[in-house]
């Protein structure tokens, strides 16, 4: 995901890949024959759910990242081998497969936007679910969701070693929850939602009561 210090930098950096054209990506960077293909939601990058013609009839995500992160291959790098790890303590956490090549990733031109751009294109392992946002939530289930947050990030801050972890710590990102202040600047992708004044109110309050205690508060 970009840094989001555009207002809408998915206009400018968002892939824009057909289906047909997803599926020779997987054929011609991983050697896989897709059976099967649909657009899955995003922000700024694309995914695709893909099924391949193997036996099994294995399931994937074809995850074309926007062309402004494609730019960070040590960054990239560094959240796919923390997925990796993450799998093998245990966690239900994607794995990458390998291009032909031997590579977790590989840079790719294409896409119907305007210009010549080059995305990273990684193929991870599908894992089956229902998102939280389709599920009526209860205190058991967002006690367990924080619970298990709260267990990878411990595991990832005790165990998880690599050359550019340095990487991941980006100051500006809009998804770091110390963050929380800059998602002022798109109140306006709120349009007339009911749960704008909310959304406005909880900004408010993380400024007043936790920006001022934030330095007391351990970095995940």
């Amino acid at each position: 995901m970009s840094s989001g210090n555009d207002c809408q930098p998915q206009t400018l950096t968002k892939p824009t890949f057909g289906e047909r054209e997803a599926a020779e990506l997987v054929d011609r960077v991983f050697g896989l024959k897709v059976s099967w293909i649909r657009s899955l939601p995003s922000y700024d990058d694309q995914n695709f759910h893909v099924r391949v013609s193997a036996e099994g009839a294995d399931e994937y995500v074809l995850k074309i990242t926007n062309s402004e992160d494609s730019q960070e291959p040590d960054l990239i790098e560094a959240q796919t081998q923390a997925m990796m790890f993450l799998s093998t303590e245990g966690f239900p956490s994607a794995t990458p497969y390998l291009t032909k090549d031997g590579n977790t990733m590989s840079l790719e031109s294409g896409g119907s936007g305007l210009g010549s751009k080059k995305y990273m294109v990684r193929l991870l392992t599908y894992l089956p679910g229902i998102p939280v946002a389709k599920i009526t939530t209860n205190a058991q289930i967002l006690y367990e969701i924080g619970r298990l947050a709260a267990s990878l990030d411990k595991v990832l801050s005790e165990k998880f070693q690599h050359p550019s972890i340095k990487s991941l710590h980006r100051g500006q990102f809009i998804w770091n929850l110390a963050n929380v202040p800059l998602l002022d600047q798109y109140i306006y992708a709120l349009g007339q939602n009911k749960y704008c004044a909310v959304v406005e109110q909880v900004i408010e309050q993380f400024k007043g009561k936790i920006i001022p205690k934030l330095s007391s508060f351990q970095a995940c």
